[in-house]
Parts: structure tokens; C-alpha cells; sequence
């Protein structure tokens, strides 16, 4: 049996929750990084949802890919499924990326890419209306506000330019 690839882009990159052999800067195509799901469960209830990111289509999305060892890939996978999967908003799939900054080898990771049909899709919502949804939003894995400032501080020093995400974590370090 062959190693596990997982590719994250939102907390996944900052804290992966499972024991990993190495992490590797990975370029996926086909799909970005998006503030588009309504979060009930970690960073939101259904009172008062919160934002999370989810891998929206069109574009590309720079990440984290991480080699999980064959042994330790049914238990990865299982914790994937309960942190990521509690109402069902995403879609469990396995996806080509591109690992390392030259973006030459190619491997299949899993990942989880937004239900666009699910109740919780939030779309492409204005800045202003996101910083008004995250900033009061709190759930189990926290406060909404340090969720958006985390995953942007860790995708800038992955050198990643997201101007968007940047004017949002100012906007809410403010």
C-alpha cells in the first residue's frame, strides 16, 4: 500500500491534526481557496454561522500537501472525515496537485472541494458582508476572527498573495 498525499488550504495548513512524514508547498488546479461555506459547527452555530474556507471551482489554490504513511492512513483518513465532514458541506475527492515551488512532480491527494448544492454554501459573498458574518461568529474549534487571521498569516508566509483574505484579517485585527 502507497502513502496517503492530503492537500489542505485552509487549517489544514496551520494545524493538520494527524501525524504527517513531510509537508511540501502544493499547487492545485481547477479549484480556489474561498470564504464560501457557512460554518455551524467550528467557527459558527446555526443561530449565528460563521465563515470557513472551502475549495471553490475555477482558478488554483496554493497549499500544504502532507505524505501520511501507509500505516497511518486509515486513521488519517477517519479524522479527516470527522473534523471536515459533521454536516456534510464538503466533497470527499482525491485530486492531482503539483508539489514543492517548481510545481513539477505530480502526485493524487485527498482533499475536501465545496458542495455547491449543500445548505451551507455561502457563494461569492461581498468582503464587507464576510467581515460582518465572522467577526461575532464563534464555535467549538473557536472564535471565526482567528480562523480568517490564522489561515491568512500562514498563506503569506507561504508566500501565497491573497488581497482579498489580507484586507479581511486587517479588517478584523482592527
Amino acid at each position: 500500500m502507497s502513502d496517503l498525499w492530503v492537500f489542505g488550504y485552509g487549517s489544514l495548513m496551520w494545524r493538520p491534526g494527524f501525524a504527517y512524514e513531510e509537508k511540501v508547498p502544493a499547487l492545485l488546479h481547477g479549484s480556489h481557496r474561498s470564504l464560501c461555506v457557512y460554518s455551524w459547527v467550528h467557527r459558527g452555530t446555526q443561530e449565528r454561522p460563521g465563515l470557513v474556507f472551502g475549495l471553490d471551482r475555477g482558478g488554483a489554490c496554493r497549499g500544504m500537501a502532507y505524505r501520511v504513511h501507509a500505516d497511518n492512513m486509515d486513521e488519517t483518513v477517519a479524522y479527516l472525515r470527522e473534523r471536515e465532514q459533521q454536516t456534510m458541506v464538503y466533497k470527499e475527492t482525491y485530486r492531482t496537485i503539483k508539489l514543492g515551488s517548481a510545481a513539477t512532480q505530480k502526485v493524487t491527494a485527498l482533499t475536501f472541494v465545496v458542495d455547491r448544492d449543500h445548505q451551507q454554501y455561502a457563494g461569492a459573498l461581498p468582503l464587507q458582508h464576510q467581515l460582518d458574518i465572522v467577526r461575532g461568529a464563534i464555535g467549538m474549534s473557536g472564535e471565526n476572527p482567528e480562523y480568517v487571521i490564522n489561515t491568512a498569516q500562514h498563506i503569506q508566509e507561504l508566500g501565497i498573495k491573497d488581497h482579498n483574505l489580507e484586507w479581511l484579517a486587517n479588517a478584523l485585527k482592527a
